[in-house]
């Protein structure tokens, strides 16, 4: 009878054929497995010498040389890989928590001291939670009731760094990128995950790429509907109201086109709408039970539409959802969102849907605590993409053998008040970890 640990060790093998079939040479398939192997071994920094180090202890100087020019030099597709990794997991993940039914889309923070790593600049850094020298990478994840994994993964290239000659050749960025805010990498990505055909979800995001209305735009534009962040002072019209429409021809000149405002017909801002609202307008909404207590909180959802320079177009802009989140207690309304979401969808369903992404932030945790997503060391473009892509091979891998628990299971069962933790994950309850000893593969371990 085969052990679990000669079962994962056979999965792991397997695993890692699929994906040496997409990294080009066979003399990268022991780089590879070793650098996903360290990847998940208990090693406090997850750099190439360390990795080199736990994988290879009687001949570390020649492993360090092999993975360091496998993760920093070696041009293989990081976009091959990813669809690989997504290949292989999406059978899995649909089979234990149903369809895909978001792609969620964010940006994660590295903290660094110096200047030089590719891509590094004065900015705000999530994992800080103020403005400091970071890099800053946008991805996009799939998601269900049961798990979530990110496909696509882009460092943000500010400005200084794009337009900087000098700079670009020491970090070897290829010719083709440009300067993009994050919310065009984040619409790339959409458009190129589109064409690979994998099954689309809702389109969910914070207000840092709601607020942009060439991303919205954008995503009705391919046919996807939204629940995207927006701010406090978006500029909206009353439910049932909507800018006047272009003045009356006189007969003479170009005919008026374009929709108007007057003095006493102006739209206002979101916060404003929602201060008010009657109080039989907000409703307490639980979207997920737990056994201490409810996560919960009071929403209130209302057909709107936007008025962000209509006054520029010819028609309004299409009526839309304006969800808006004010906890009991509160001085003021907490978050507000903008969805495409059908007209017939459910309050329940509309927030259930928009509380989905905190998903993305269970990623990050899991791979920068448990894979060293932020430890790479190097410099250049093609080794802070090529680490990545390993990190997230690495998780892909991980999700696929453990068992997921989804929020509706544990819905049913009040057996935790907080999102699911995964096991690996580092939290001050009880949990397993993902992490390897030699070669062996026992996720469960403590």
């Amino acid at each position: 009878m085969v052990s679990e640990d000669g079962c994962e060790a056979a999965a792991f093998d397997g695993y890692l054929e699929a994906l040496v079939e997409v990294i080009g040479h066979a003399d990268r398939a022991e780089p590879l497995r070793d650098y996903c192997t360290g990847l998940m071994m208990p090693v406090a920094r997850k750099s190439v010498e360390p990795l080199a180090a736990v994988t290879a202890p009687s001949r570390v100087s020649a492993k360090h040389q092999s993975l360091l020019h496998f993760v920093g030099q070696a041009p293989w597709s990081d976009d091959a890989l990813l669809a690989r990794v997504r290949d292989w997991a999406l059978p899995r993940m649909i089979e234990r928590g149903g369809a895909i039914t978001a792609w969620i889309v964010d940006d994660t923070g590295f903290p660094k001291k110096g200047k030089h790593s590719v891509g590094v600049a004065r900015q705000y850094c999530g994992q800080l939670g103020k403005q400091d020298n970071c890099q800053v990478a946008v991805s996009l994840s799939i998601a269900n009731e049961g798990a979530s994994l990110p496909v696509a993964w882009q460092l943000y290239l500010p400005e200084i760094w794009a337009n900087d000659p000098e700079r670009r050749k020491k970090a070897k960025i290829p010719d083709e990128i440009l300067f993009q805010t994050k919310p065009q990498i984040a619409l790339e990505q959409v458009r190129a995950a589109l064409e690979t055909q994998m099954p689309a979800g809702v389109i969910l995001a914070d207000a840092g790429y709601g607020a942009d209305g060439g991303f919205r735009r954008g995503l009705t534009e391919l046919g996807l509907s939204y629940v995207v962040g927006v701010q406090p002072t978006l500029s909206v019209w009353r439910p049932g109201e909507g800018p006047l429409p272009p003045k009356t021809w006189s007969g003479k000149g170009r005919p008026p086109s374009l929709m108007q405002r007057s003095a006493d017909h102006q739209p206002l801002s979101a916060k404003a709408l929602a201060e008010s609202l009657p109080i039989d307008a907000w409703q307490t909404v639980i979207w997920r039970e737990g056994s201490n207590t409810d996560l919960a909180s009071r929403f209130t959802a209302v057909r709107l539409r936007v008025a962000s320079r209509d006054y520029n177009l010819g028609h309004p802009h299409a009526e839309e959802w304006l969800l808006v989140e004010w906890p009991e207690g509160d001085k003021e309304p907490l978050k507000y969102w903008l969805s495409t979401l059908p007209e017939t969808t459910a309050l329940r369903d509309l927030v259930a849907t928009t509380k989905l992404r905190w998903r993305i932030e269970r990623d990050y945790r899991e791979l920068k605590q448990e894979l060293g997503l932020g430890h790479y060391e190097g410099r250049g473009w093609r080794g802070f993409h090529h680490h990545a892509s390993l990190c997230i091979a690495a998780y892909g891998f991980l999700l696929s053998e453990r068992e997921t628990i989804p929020p509706s299971a544990i819905a049913r069962s009040k057996s935790s008040e907080k999102p699911p933790i995964p096991r690996g994950s580092r939290s001050s309850e009880p949990a397993h970890s993902p992490r390897t000893a030699h070669l062996k593969f026992d996720r469960d371990a403590a």
